[in-house]
């Protein structure tokens, strides 16, 4: 893109006097001249919907027409369209999340009001069914909890109906005497089987106690679950 540039000082030649051969303008100075204003034409974009080649540039403090938002056509876009598409993506309410940058988002965005949100809090997903989760925002759980590292006892007694008898019988063809310690002797007929029970013992119980092994651990914070630190903000307004 050029601009025109006169080859002929058509106001030095007026100034020269009468009859002066250099006052008078020749045509091959009017040709150049014609040349010089339809190059410079050529190149120069049009008013209406121009269409740029190469790698166009605005110069500083350029006022564009801010389109519509949502336009996804190759129309321009200046930074008022590109700051209100990126405020629409965070609404007020959003969460701003960084790993390693504690600037608040408004001065790294360039827009809305940001305050620090959630320290030392997780995000739970909202659920209307969990009293516990129900309400956006509502918070709970404790951070000073303490795990103990415990053990259980036990103790029981068992009660059996324990009298029983163990019976027998002698079968020998003679003995002497009454009962299980009955000698048998060959002078002696025994008439049938010879029967005999044992007394008769009392009823009895059994009691088993003792205590688990230790599980847990004992301290606060013994029970979190695996976090790790960011830099949380919610835009306010």
């Amino acid at each position: 893109m050029s601009n025109y540039t006169k080859s002929t000082n058509f106001a030095t030649k007026d100034a020269l006097a009468s009859g002066n051969p250099l006052k008078i303008v020749k045509g091959t100075e009017i040709d150049t001249e014609f040349n010089n204003i339809a190059t410079a034409v050529a190149t120069k974009a049009d008013l209406a919907s121009p269409t740029f080649t190469g790698t166009p540039s605005l110069p500083t403090g350029t006022t564009g027409v801010t389109q519509t938002f949502g336009n996804n056509t190759t129309a321009l876009a200046t930074t008022a369209f590109v700051q209100a598409a990126m405020a629409a993506l965070h609404p007020v309410g959003s969460i701003y999340i960084n790993a390693t940058n504690s600037t608040n988002p408004g001065t790294l965005l360039g827009f809305g009001t940001w305050t620090a949100f959630g320290a030392g809090r997780v995000p739970v997903g909202f659920d209307s069914s969990n009293a516990l989760f129900d309400t956006a925002e509502e918070t709970g759980g404790s951070a000073d909890a303490i795990t103990v590292s415990h053990t259980h006892s036990f103790s029981t007694t068992t009660n059996t109906a324990g009298a029983h008898q163990h019976g027998g019988s002698l079968t020998q063809s003679t003995k002497s005497g009454t009962g299980p310690t009955a000698v048998v002797s060959s002078s002696e007929s025994l008439v049938g089987d010879y029967n005999y029970t044992t007394a008769s013992a009392g009823d009895h119980s059994h009691t088993v106690s003792g205590t688990t092994s230790s599980t847990g651990s004992s301290g606060t914070n013994a029970n979190y679950q695996p976090y790790i630190t960011v830099f949380m903000w919610k835009r306010t307004a």
